[in-house]
């Protein structure tokens, strides 16, 4: 079976939700329809021409993509033009594109996370170099009887429910007395029709996250015994886990500025890269952001980072980097490129753990507008 194409975003918002994508980024379905079966799915940086052709070749059916192909409202479609006859194209051949931009790069192991791997910044020192989304907590507190008690609470903390800070299966738990009475056309689990019923039950509390709401109620829901079940869930004033741009931490290997410079290269498969500082510099803490990261200087130096990797970075934005004495890599907006065969490879992944026959398959082509003299 092959799965919807709602069903294929709702997988991807999985991992990159559209509300931690920044205010008016241009996200979601942008061309096409997804209420239709998906039987191959072509992921790419930027929707070209040439990347459309490739997707036509293949019967793609859907193009999912980091870059959007629609900026700014259309006034027209006119398709003697080159975007008009790009829209024609995949409108005649039946190619959705569905984009997953800054969502993307926020997201917990998406674009700055490869990309922070790619780098060697060590995993468990990570930090976001600027704030997008802080995930709100809810207190879900819920009546089971005595006899389902643990069934019940394994359903919600499996879901990932119960997290303070470094702890995780954080509940508390206290035994009671429930009272019901089952109403005409009831099917209590316990008691009778009309009868006052006592139950031995047990309250369980604990803190979900509103990116884990739904998926721990319908768990919860799932796993509880009763017709009706008796739960609350009300917000916290408390700050849940942040998520945001770019990624700061530790080198697992220290080198010079040169050294990581080179080694980036090969890395990141470009031919080359632009530095800006001494290269005999150590580094010891580094900061990349995916795509144009000209105003991340401050973030990076506040961070801590002794270099910022990233792209698009102009001349005079290079200039106060060196008068801060702040170093940078420049090795271009296409290293986002990662995502092609990283989010394919995830993607792929769960299809197949839904058992869908689904395909996924990374563009095979370089996306990169420039030539290297």
């Amino acid at each position: 079976m092959f799965a919807n194409g709602h069903t294929v975003v709702q997988i991807i918002e999985r991992l990159a939700p559209k509300h931690y994508a920044v205010e008016n980024d241009k996200i979601g379905l942008q061309l096409g329809t997804l209420n239709k079966p998906i039987c191959k799915i072509l992921i790419a940086l930027d929707v070209t021409e040439e990347v459309t052709d490739e997707a036509i070749a293949a019967g793609v059916d859907l193009i999912i993509a980091h870059h959007a192909i629609i900026y700014r409202p259309l006034a027209k479609l006119d398709t003697s033009t080159p975007a008009g006859k790009l829209y024609e194209k995949l409108i005649k051949h039946d190619v959705a594109v569905y984009i997953s931009h800054t969502n993307l790069d926020v997201a917990d192991g998406g674009i700055n996370d490869w990309l922070a791997d790619q780098i060697g910044i060590a995993a468990e020192d990570r930090q976001c170099l600027e704030e997008v989304h802080t995930d709100k907590l809810y207190k879900l507190a819920v009546y089971v009887p005595e006899s389902h008690h643990e069934a019940v609470l394994e359903a919600i903390l499996r879901t990932g429910a119960g997290h303070i800070g470094n702890y995780s299966h954080c509940s508390f738990n206290t035994k009671g007395t429930g009272t019901f009475m089952p109403g005409e056309g009831a099917n209590p689990f316990k008691g009778a029709q009309g009868r006052l019923e006592r139950a031995d039950e047990v309250r369980i509390e604990t803190v979900v996250p509103y990116s884990l709401e739904r998926k721990t109620v319908a768990a919860m829901l799932k796993a509880h015994p009763y017709e009706e079940v008796a739960y609350d869930l009300y917000p916290m004033d408390l700050k849940g886990r942040s998520f945001g741009l770019g990624r700061s931490g530790k080198l697992e290997r220290e080198s010079t500025l040169g050294e990581l410079a080179v080694r980036l290269k090969e890395a990141f498969d470009v031919p080359m890269l632009r530095v800006v500082g001494p290269l005999d510099k150590p580094i010891r803490k580094a900061a990349v952001l995916g795509g144009s990261g000209g105003r991340y200087v401050r973030h990076a130096k506040f961070a801590g980072a002794d270099v910022l990797i990233t792209g698009d970075i102009d001349y005079h934005t290079a200039h106060d980097a060196l008068a801060a004495g702040m170093t940078i890599i420049d090795a271009g907006h296409n290293i986002e490129k990662v995502m092609k065969s990283k989010l394919a490879d995830w993607l792929a992944n769960e299809l197949a753990q839904a058992k869908y026959a689904t395909e996924v398959a990374a563009s095979r082509l370089n996306t990169e507008p420039f030539t290297f003299l």
